[in-house]
């Protein structure tokens, strides 16, 4: 898997959607022009988006810089980005 350093920084924002019940696939690379969703961009890089099953209808902050330490939910790290 690619260090922190080498994955790109979609945005310095989280990402803060109304989201419905089901499973959605959150973008780990950092490529996928669909963030915060993978679109398949990771092919050849040896990284897999990580599937989340929502349960119920809720806002979720989905982590914009791939920076978090709770994947793949927003816990402010982007705040340390310059």
């Amino acid at each position: 898997m690619s260090s922190d350093n080498e994955i790109p920084i979609p945005q310095k924002t989280p990402c803060v959607i109304d989201e419905e019940p089901g499973k959605k696939a959150w973008c780990t690379c950092g490529r996928s022009e669909k963030q915060p969703y993978c679109d398949g961009a990771h092919a050849g890089t040896g990284m897999t988006p990580m599937v989340v099953d929502i349960e119920e209808a809720q806002t979720i902050a989905w982590c914009g810089c791939k920076r978090t330490c709770n994947a793949p939910f927003c816990d402010g790290s982007h705040s340390q980005l310059s």
